[in-house]
């Protein structure tokens, strides 16, 4: 029908920004495509609210400044939602919660830290996970510069467990073939780190399209299907 190609014609176009480096939020498959949680669900953003999404992979030390410039329309790449960037930028409604999770050994029947007292849990340095372990009494703290370095010393059975952010939980214990039905993630975040997308200050008219388009699939639980694919 000509009526739909004319629409498909004038439809909006906006273009996004994401640093695929961050699995399984954002990455390069082998195939070389984009692919992640933030892909789909930016997709799934865009189709309810009427829009075209043009994801471009962008390294991260340009990004903000490419929204900034006007080089980009938005930027989804797992930014969390903090006070400091909310003074730099606008952010849509949260649309994830990235917070802390426990990642114990599937034979393990701890559900939380404190479950480990007398244990050794691992976490990366300086990180929100290591915080939450040193909150924990007679709970042991190792500390690593990477944190791929945790998960090694659990599969070898170094550690009692892991704390880490829900997306790099997700991508060790689920998404890596090498630890494959050896961790499991116990229950939901304890702690709130919401990602946001992310808009040139002032630029009120994207980011109300866009929380139209997060609405719409958080009503339909769409994003519910997503968090199971790439987050469970």
């Amino acid at each position: 029908m000509p009526g739909s190609v004319f629409a498909a014609e004038t439809q909006r176009v906006i273009t996004v920004a994401s640093d695929a480096t961050w699995p399984p939020m954002e990455m390069i498959d082998e195939n070389k495509n984009l692919v992640g949680f933030d892909i789909d669900f930016m997709n799934a953003v865009a189709k309810e609210a009427g829009f075209k999404a043009v994801i471009k992979n962008t390294a991260w030390d340009g990004i903000f400044a490419g929204v900034e410039g006007g080089k980009y329309d938005a930027i989804i790449s797992s930014v969390t939602i903090t006070d400091k960037r909310k003074k730099a930028m606008d952010f849509s409604m949260p649309y994830v919660n990235a917070g802390q999770v426990l990642v114990v050994p599937v034979a393990s029947s701890a559900k939380v830290i404190a479950d480990l007292k007398g244990k050794t849990l691992g976490a990366q340095i300086g990180t929100t996970g290591a915080m939450e372990i040193k909150k924990v009494k007679g709970v042991e703290l190792k500390s690593y510069d990477e944190i791929g370095l945790t998960f090694e010393d659990m599969a070898s059975g170094r550690l009692d467990g892991v704390v880490c952010d829900t997306p790099i939980a997700a991508n060790y214990a689920l998404q890596k073939e090498s630890y494959k039905g050896q961790f499991k993630i116990t229950g939901k975040p304890f702690t709130q780190e919401n990602y946001g997308i992310v808009v040139k200050k002032g630029n009120k008219e994207i980011v109300d399209l866009i929380n139209k388009g997060i609405k719409a699939v958080q009503a339909k639980g769409i994003d519910k299907e997503l968090e199971k694919k790439w987050l469970q």
